[in-house]
């Protein structure tokens, strides 16, 4: 089993070293915001250094309160809501996915207690989310959007798991008001850093003026993201794809059950009583070049459940092949107590 830890296209690379030696000086910054709105369908795009800056932009834009999920999201999602003394409204959920009635109690409920102002327009709050739960099963964004859209609620959705998405449900701007990604290793658009933000209302930009310039991403990010683009959709249906194969696969030839087994995901997630055992079995099998693919939960950015994550999305797209994903398979069945 030959597992290698996700890496940049060589195109990527080679596009990349040009302009940090001097030898491409095009400015990529119009060309790859360019792309990314295309691909977001939203009208306004900008790159920053970082996931994270991304988050405190778009936060940072939104006058009202800040809802997020109990888990399965990003914990940059309370500590920047807290950094900027933001109201913040946590929403039970099904194991990570965002369940409507929940949601409308936590909104009512907010509201009663006068955290949630929904008729005033200039006081919108917003809901982040990850277009992937735990990055292992597939929000209904379409629902989500058109629900708190009705409560006069905005959505940022967090697409560094699903951007270009080739079902066009998540990371698409027709449902999302703002969308956030991370293009840090080892994400759907890997460059190793740097992050974006698109959306269709320019205020957003011009109340975070000063961070979007403070926290502008390089040149040479900016051309690792314009090529690495290119190759999102298919990153993602190769990951996807491969993760459906191993849910089946391990319901199937094994006693773990897999949360979430039937969604879209870009990692698997398993139910075990004793993590900490067996993720740390499963690491000295997993060994990614000096990197990792194993997340032992409960873990908000995962699950708080008793169980192990395996990050496929973290290996390099050319492992995704069938003799791999069947070795990972038997590996597990011989942890299979």
């Amino acid at each position: 089993m030959n597992l290698k830890f996700k890496k940049p296209s060589k195109e990527t690379q080679m596009a990349m070293s040009k302009v940090a030696s001097g030898d491409d000086n095009q400015d990529y910054h119009s060309l790859a915001e360019g792309k990314l709105a295309n691909i977001t369908d939203h009208r306004y795009a900008k790159l920053l250094n970082s996931g994270n800056s991304s988050i405190l932009a778009a936060m940072n834009s939104i006058d009202g309160a800040i809802l997020i999920p109990d888990q399965g999201a990003w914990n940059g999602f309370k500590q920047i809501a807290n950094f900027l003394n933001k109201d913040l409204i946590t929403v039970k959920t099904n194991k990570g996915l965002i369940d409507l009635d929940e949601l409308n109690e936590s909104i009512l409920s907010s509201s009663e207690n006068n955290i949630i102002d929904l008729d005033d327009e200039n006081n919108k709050s917003a809901l982040f989310l990850t277009s992937f739960a735990a990055y292992t099963a597939e929000q209904d964004l379409k629902a989500i959007c058109d629900f708190v859209h009705k409560n006069n609620i905005l959505v940022v959705e967090d697409a560094s798991g699903a951007i270009g998405d080739y079902e066009n449900r998540l990371s698409n701007g027709s449902y999302s008001d703002i969308i956030i990604g991370s293009t840090g290793s080892p994400k759907i658009v890997n460059v190793e850093d740097g992050g974006f933000i698109t959306t269709n209302n320019n205020s957003v930009f011009e109340k975070s003026k000063l961070l979007l310039k403070a926290n502008k991403a390089s040149n040479i990010t900016a051309c690792g993201i314009y090529n690495e683009l290119d190759f999102a959709k298919d990153n993602l249906k190769k990951t996807v794809d491969a993760c459906l194969y191993l849910k089946e696969a391990i319901e199937e030839k094994t006693s773990f059950n897999v949360f979430h087994k039937d969604k879209r995901g870009i990692n698997v997630i398993l139910e075990t009583e004793d993590p900490k055992s067996l993720s740390y079995k499963l690491r000295q099998e997993f060994v990614l070049d000096s990197h990792g693919m194993i997340t032992k939960c409960p873990n908000y950015n995962r699950l708080k459940e008793n169980a192990v994550a395996l990050e496929i999305k973290n290996l390099d797209i050319e492992c995704l092949s069938q003799d791999n994903l069947d070795e990972i398979i038997k590996t597990l069945k011989c942890f299979d107590n």
